[in-house]
């Protein structure tokens, strides 16, 4: 059984009605991984514990709803905290803002994408050469689909960095980084959710214009034809397969771990 401990990254008072980013994270793992034990940290709350990194197997580091990106002043002790998870040299996991986080500590750059708000699914999704052969990426072809909610984008690689997906929307889909002691997968798009959850985030006032698109989000977990609406492939939204990635990565720190 793995431990892990995921990164809560939106705010307390964002936490208080209702955006915990982690509860997608949990719904999934628990889902698909049901034996994994895990544990919660929200640095914007309070600074972590030391040593905190060195009790789990792996570490996530959620997505965010935040108004400021992953470089601002405001996220210093999110940075702090996955300074502190390298430092642990434990795989690290990071969606959307994780991945984002990431590509800042590591030396990269992040920035609004020129193109908005890429909302509902990350479509027509292609993997590079070298994320054919990435075992984050075992059970993906091109085409894929999965989840996605986000207006920054990594627009710099750090260096060492490896491209492993990409799509017309945001260039950098998934990347990885393992150097130094540093064990890294991430993607910009959301594994951790399902289509009713992003469905769920189109209230929001930034979001109007594509509020249209909500009824098949809601329905598209399990309804063939509104997935179809939405562009995603024949069965892109069952568990084990939007979650593909996550789960990789799950069984990856399994093994890890037990090598250990």
């Amino acid at each position: 059984m793995s431990k892990i401990l995921i990164v809560e990254s939106n705010t307390p008072e964002m936490n208080a009605v209702g955006g915990v980013a982690a509860g997608g994270f949990i719904r999934t793992i628990l889902g698909a991984r049901p034996a994994t034990e895990i544990s919660v940290a929200s640095p914007y709350g309070a600074p972590l514990r030391r040593g905190l990194f060195d009790e789990v197997d792996g570490v996530i580091f959620s997505g965010s709803a935040v108004a400021w990106a992953t470089d601002a002043p405001e996220a210093e002790g999110l940075r702090n905290a996955m300074e502190e998870a390298f430092a642990a040299e434990r795989p690290v996991w990071g969606s959307c803002n994780g991945l984002q986080l990431a590509a800042v500590v590591l030396g990269g750059a992040v920035g609004a994408s020129p193109k908005g708000h890429e909302v509902g699914l990350a479509l027509d999704l292609a993997l590079t050469e070298a994320g054919a052969r990435h075992p984050m990426m075992a059970g993906r072809a091109d085409g894929f689909a999965v989840p996605c909610v986000h207006r920054d984008e990594v627009q710099r690689l750090p260096e060492g960095a490896v491209l492993l997906a990409g799509n017309a929307h945001s260039p950098v889909q998934a990347m990885s980084y393992q150097k130094g002691g540093v064990d890294f997968w991430g993607t910009q798009y959301h594994p951790e959710l399902a289509a009713s959850d992003v469905g769920g985030y189109l209230e929001r006032s930034i979001f109007e214009q594509k509020r249209h698109m909500k009824p098949d989000l809601m329905a598209a977990d399990f309804d063939g034809d509104a997935a179809a609406r939405l562009g995603a492939p024949v069965g892109a939204l069952l568990l084990d397969t939007r979650a593909c990635e996550l789960l990789n990565w799950l069984d990856y720190v399994a093994a890890k771990s037990e090598a250990n």
